[in-house]
């Protein structure tokens, strides 16, 4: 049986701990005896085998047909002069002889195996009116037919077989079964005055039924043993199958797992740098326009620049610890509440020159940390947008508003007076989106109709852990 990806299953462990990349094997789900085993190893030294064992039973009956056929002579169901005593076992050995043979070869060629066999036995029943061992040889060609071939090809062949048999049986054999059972050691007897000193036995019904019978359970005997042996064959091949596709899944899963991680780093380090570069590169152009005229006002703006490393770094670092491996205990790192300070985000840019107005930045914002951390990246992301595609801008207008399910935030600029930094990637935008939209909100972003850009963001959150909230 299966066992790895059912281990996996009652487990509950992950797929990467219990699925190796190692291919499985339909030896390996195959199981059974160490004899079953040994058996499916080595099927030439089993078809060997069957063909002596086939070659000794074969012997020993061509000695009980030839006692049967000296029994039939002295019954006087054939002249004293008759050669059926050494034309019967004679048949009945070089049919065993073939059989044998042609047994070896079942695998590779069953259905010719099988016919030449169904052959084999017409000659034999023609020439000697005996069956001998190739009914079983039939048998077991048969079992080959039905363990590779498809149902319907088996059943076909079995049908053919058996009427072609059932009637050269009922109209050529001599000696079958009954017969030599009944006419064994009759030699030994005194004959009768009475003999018909026949040239041939008179027909038996009984005798032809009794063949057929024999040789219709053999044939549906090796049917069987054969497509069991299929079902067996195919029950492990869809094992196998269905454990490559649990491989394949768990590859594409893992896959796509490093694919969102990719896109989750990527979208915090574009929220990160991108932001806190915009306002380092406004306020550095500030300070040097500003460095004749008023150096104190240079100055700040220098010192806000690093103040925007400075917290750029931090936030890097906390980006990648947030995503970095587990704990040493195996628990999952938890991002602790972030701190959220809107009022310096938005100090940022006027220093930079941007006439920013705001309002609602001191709001109580919940503790939940993935609310918290979208009203600073949106904001953020927001603000980057005005410095970089509406530079010169105459107003911004900021607000941030919090209700009993949802936080708002909106960002609304005039427009800018000078041509943008670039068409940009629309990367900011759409992650905005998909921050909301985690969180069951959603961001409409879009140009005025008078002019400028306005950013609408809508945030819910639930009160079950936060009945107070943070102060911002």
């Amino acid at each position: 049986m299966l066992t790895r990806p059912a281990t996996a299953v009652r487990s509950g462990r992950p797929a990467d701990e219990s699925l190796t990349d190692e291919p499985l094997t339909e030896e390996q789900v195959r199981g059974g005896s160490p004899v079953a085993r040994l058996v499916t190893a080595r099927r030439g030294v089993v078809d060997a085998t069957v063909a002596v064992a086939i070659a000794v039973v074969g012997l020993v009956g061509s000695v009980f047909a030839g006692e049967a056929a000296l029994g039939a002579v002295a019954l006087g169901l054939y002249p004293e002069d008759s050669d059926v005593v050494a034309l019967v076992p004679a048949t009945w050995l070089v049919g065993t002889a073939v059989g044998a043979a042609l047994l070896l070869l079942r695998r590779a060629r069953p259905i010719t195996v099988t016919v030449l066999l169904t052959v084999a036995v017409l000659a034999s029943l023609l020439v000697g009116g005996v069956l001998g061992v190739l009914g079983v040889c039939l048998a077991c060609a048969l079992c080959s037919v039905a363990a590779d071939r498809g149902t319907r090809t088996a059943w076909a062949v079995f049908g053919g077989v058996l009427v072609v048999l059932t009637a050269a049986l009922w109209r050529w054999q001599d000696l079958g079964l009954l017969e030599v059972i009944g006419w064994f050691g009759a030699a030994t007897l005194p004959r009768s005055e009475w003999g018909p000193d026949l040239q041939e036995p008179l027909f038996s019904a009984a005798g032809r039924t009794a063949s057929v019978l024999l040789l219709l359970a053999l044939l549906l005997l090796g049917m069987a043993v054969g497509s069991e042996a299929r079902s067996r064959r195919l029950h492990r091949a869809d094992l196998v199958e269905r454990y490559r596709t649990l491989v394949r899944e768990r590859d594409q899963s893992a896959a796509l797992a490093r694919a969102a991680e990719r896109a989750h780093i990527a979208r915090e380090m574009h929220d990160v740098v991108a932001h806190n570069l915009s306002v380092m590169v406004a306020l550095a152009d500030g300070a040097d326009a500003a460095f004749e005229r008023a150096p104190d006002r240079s100055r700040d703006a220098v010192r806000q620049a690093a103040r925007t490393g400075r917290s750029a770094l931090a936030d890097m670092q906390r980006v990648l610890g947030a995503l970095g491996p587990a704990a040493d205990d195996g628990t999952e790192r938890r991002q602790e509440p972030a701190e959220v300070d809107l009022p310096t985000l938005v100090e940022r840019l006027r220093v930079a020159g941007v006439p920013v107005t705001a309002s609602g930045l001191d709001t109580a914002l919940p503790q939940d940390t993935s609310v918290r951390l979208a009203v600073v990246r949106i904001l953020g992301e927001a603000l980057t947008n005005v410095l970089r595609h509406a530079p010169g801008a105459r107003s911004v207008e900021v607000s941030v508003r919090r209700t009993p399910t949802t936080v708002e935030v909106d960002v609304v600029d005039a427009g800018g007076t000078r041509p943008g930094g670039g068409e940009g990637t629309g990367r900011g935008v759409v992650g905005m989106r998909e921050r909301a939209a985690l969180l069951g909100g959603h961001v409409d972003a879009g140009p005025r109709p008078g002019g400028g850009w306005h950013v609408h963001a809508v945030l819910p959150w639930s009160d079950d852990d936060d009945q107070d909230g943070g102060r911002a």
